[in-house]
């Protein structure tokens, strides 16, 4: 991926002419789109191949499965013109290496979520998972934005590894504490997707993080 702005708009929406409009409004302020499974299930991986033509497209599949699976999951997505995907890697080193193996582009593997819950299973291992990811040679990990201390720990655990980190906004990560903490991306979804006026709030954030580097 490109970067550029440090922004990756979410597209949590359910109908492709919703996703259409705001990649286009959007897509000269963000380095890239993010699609969920909501979005693909309504509207088939088609939808990928349409929103790259407003832009890099990072598929948010979280694939978890048997090796074999994994790469199928992972040569569907990509022939249908993604950019990166996102697995998990608790199922162990060869389903992720099987992801590696099938991706013709990025890989990112989850290691700390955003949301409350991921206090109890995930964050234990989070180091772990981000060990994983450094051992295969992934692209990067995901931490979010909501837990600024376990992203700092991460980046130190990582090195030049990319980290994309979503909740911010919604969520209530700080777009600012969380470049300081070493994010590279910000994740933004529901406070771009939801708003009234999608360009206008993604400039909000692109303020936040300008601000954010020239405290660096």
């Amino acid at each position: 991926m490109r970067k550029e702005t440090r922004l990756i708009i979410a597209l949590d929406v359910l109908d492709a002419k919703r996703a259409v409009e705001i990649a286009e409004a959007t897509a000269s302020r963000c380095d890239a789109f993010k699609v969920n499974y909501p979005l693909v299930l309504s509207e088939g991986l088609g939808i990928v191949d349409t929103l790259g033509r407003f832009g890099d497209v990072l598929c948010d599949f979280k694939v978890a499965d048997i090796p074999a699976t994994n790469r199928l999951i992972v040569e569907q997505t990509f022939d249908h013109g993604a950019s990166g995907i996102i697995v998990h890697g608790f199922p162990g080193r060869d389903s992720l290496e099987a992801c590696l193996e099938a991706a013709q582009g990025d890989v990112f593997v989850v290691t700390a979520m955003s949301h409350p819950g991921a206090e109890r299973f995930l964050l234990p291992q989070a180091q772990q998972m981000a060990q994983l990811a450094v051992e295969v040679g992934a692209a990067g990990i995901i931490a979010g934005a909501t837990r600024p201390a376990v992203l700092h720990e991460l980046r130190e655990r990582i090195g030049s590894l990319l980290i994309l980190s979503p909740g911010v906004g919604v969520q209530g990560g700080s777009p600012t504490e969380a470049l300081r903490q070493g994010a590279d991306y910000l994740i933004v979804g529901r406070s771009i997707t939801q708003s009234g006026n999608p360009p206008k709030a993604a400039d909000e954030i692109l303020s936040q993080i300008q601000g954010a580097d020239a405290m660096v």
